[in-house]
């Protein structure tokens, strides 16, 4: 059994960017666990941030049931995640308690300031967690470095519109009723997203990127995924092994 974290940055990010993978990796035994940074407390008009905050680490625990996973959140603030000393001992501190085998997290470069924050913050503290010396919290230093993984950012481009190419992909036509439910979990963020980014149909969005991302593998639905393995992080295709007849490469480009 390998041990899998996917860390993004509010409740909904993973569930539209990875959850497909997510299911298969849970389906096939192996411990899946679902973390933010934040509890996403700025995402409605309607309640307050601390109702909010609750009502969405609710939903984020019941998407992440679907799948029988586990889910955590940091407690960092909505809008207020930065790379600083105290947030990078939060976020070795989680890692150091699911001693994860994998890490999956956000894109470096994607639209939200969160995401990008969220991304690099976990890069460093799959580094720090194997320290000893930098200590954080209750859990034991990791004996070894994860592997890292990067989802696609939302739309599949940064901030600027250029694509981000995956290195690999996941196909989760097979998955993706399960996917749709997990993000349909998220019920109060049906309104918040039309107001905020202009979407009406947040699953229908859903499924209109999984079919685009399908598109650059030959597969009718897909996620993608990309490797840091720059040193001293483990460069061992671990996640693409877990995969196995769901693992997808990227057609050559015509």
């Amino acid at each position: 059994m390998t041990v899998i974290l996917a860390i993004h940055a509010h409740p909904d990010d993973i569930e539209t960017l990875g959850a497909g993978a997510l299911a298969l990796l849970s389906a096939a035994g192996h411990m899946v666990t679902l973390a933010t940074l934040t509890a996403g407390e700025g995402g409605s008009t309607e309640t307050s941030p601390e109702d909010t905050a609750r009502i969405r680490k609710a939903e984020a625990a019941a998407a992440a049931a679907l799948i029988g996973a586990s889910y955590r959140c940091g407690g960092l603030p909505d809008l207020g995640v930065f790379s600083d000393d105290a947030s990078r001992r939060t976020v070795t501190e989680m890692i150091r308690q699911a001693r994860p085998d994998i890490v999956i997290t956000s894109s470096p470069a994607d639209y939200h300031p969160d995401h990008e924050a969220t991304s690099l913050l976990v890069r460093d503290a799959c580094f720090a967690a194997s320290v000893p010396n930098y200590r954080t919290g209750e859990a034991r230093a990791l004996d070894s470095i994860p592997h890292l993984y990067f989802m696609d950012p939302i739309g599949g481009r940064d901030r600027e519109g250029v694509p981000v190419r995956p290195d690999f992909g996941a196909d989760i036509a097979s998955v993706f009723e399960t996917k749709r439910a997990m993000l349909a979990a998220h019920e109060s963020q049906i309104r918040w997203v039309a107001r905020q980014h202009g979407v009406p149909d947040q699953v229908a969005s859903l499924e209109k990127w999984a079919r685009r991302r399908g598109r650059d593998f030959g597969v009718e639905m897909a996620e993608g995924f990309r490797q840091y393995r720059h040193h001293p992080w483990p460069g061992s295709p671990l996640l693409q092994e877990l995969l196995g007849p769901a693992l997808l490469t990227p057609l050559a480009a015509s």
